[in-house]
């Protein structure tokens, strides 16, 4: 290389040489770390010795709380996952209307968002308490019986994922955008062809709609299968009731944190990897059949 080239190169390399270390050290490493450790018994307070697969089959063959809490963590996304997108979809249709002092109701839905994980929660604990809480004084106002929220095997998930909507503000943003880049002489054509304002919904809307869908979605299925601090504060770390609460990220912050088991801990974390891997991988996969992009058949 000519020295100017090498001068610009070497000039470059430094402004990227921070950026490389944090990498590196904060990233990488634990990576490396945390597979070498999921073949060890590691207590943070010893060296960690070596295992072997004795992590994994334990967490296969005798941890109950295993399967309980990914059985726990695979209904909740099932849930959760076409929840956070439908809702938003119909709310980001409805924002998107030509309205006088839309900018104010936008606003409105996407503030819930920024709220903080704990403070949002805190909140809801009062919203959803069994005796006094807002949710079971609106039912017994339209003469239903109350429910037992936060305090019912049955009722725990569904509340976490009826509360996780309340910070449906980011996909909002992300469907709004999505609308406004849909051209608008497809509607017109279509208007043209007699197509009445359903029909537009579903030949035209959705369609052009599902790059931003399929994002979504997958951005949602990560979240969810690491679903963790609402509900450690809506039940007080126990996971209850019943272990009705207890997800993936939570049994593994036990092994973690409060019994010290790093080993164990890392070879769960890599579990959860593959799994999410896997599930990203074949709707990745799906997506060619459903997804249409603008100028193309297919992902």
């Amino acid at each position: 290389m000519r020295r100017a080239t090498r001068h610009r190169l070497l000039i470059g390399l430094m402004f990227v040489f921070p950026w490389v270390i944090g990498l590196l050290v904060f990233n990488l490493y634990p990576i490396l770390a945390s597979a070498y450790y999921g073949f060890t018994e590691y207590s943070i307070l010893r060296a960690p010795e070596w295992t072997g697969l004795e992590n994994y089959r334990v967490m296969f063959t005798e941890d109950k709380l295993y399967f309980k809490s990914l059985s726990n963590t695979l209904y909740f996304v099932l849930l959760s996952v076409p929840l956070s997108t439908a809702i938003p979809v119909v709310l980001a249709i409805i924002l998107n209307a030509k309205v006088k002092g839309m900018a104010f109701y936008r606003t409105v839905f996407y503030l819930p968002s920024i709220m903080p994980a704990i403070a949002s929660s805190m909140l809801w604990l009062w919203i959803l308490n069994p005796q006094y809480g807002l949710a079971n004084e609106i039912l017994r106002w339209i003469g239903l019986a109350p429910v037992g929220w936060m305090t019912s095997p049955q009722w725990s998930k569904p509340s976490l994922a009826a509360m996780s909507l309340w910070g449906a503000g980011g996909g909002i943003v992300i469907f709004l955008a999505g609308l406004q880049d849909i051209p608008v002489h497809l509607y017109e054509a279509a208007e043209l062809d007699g197509a009445n304002g359903l029909q537009r919904l579903f030949r035209v809307t959705l369609p052009l709609l599902t790059p931003s869908i399929f994002f979504n979605m997958v951005i949602d299925l990560i979240y969810y299968f690491q679903y963790f601090t609402q509900a450690y504060i809506m039940t007080g770390g126990t996971g209850g009731p019943l272990d009705s609460t207890l997800f993936y990220g939570m049994l593994l912050f036990r092994n973690a944190f409060e019994y010290f088991n790093m080993g164990y801990a890392s070879a769960m974390a890599w579990i959860l990897f593959l799994i999410v891997f896997i599930i990203t991988f074949l709707l990745y996969n799906s997506s060619g059949r459903w997804v249409h992009y603008q100028g193309a058949e297919q992902v």
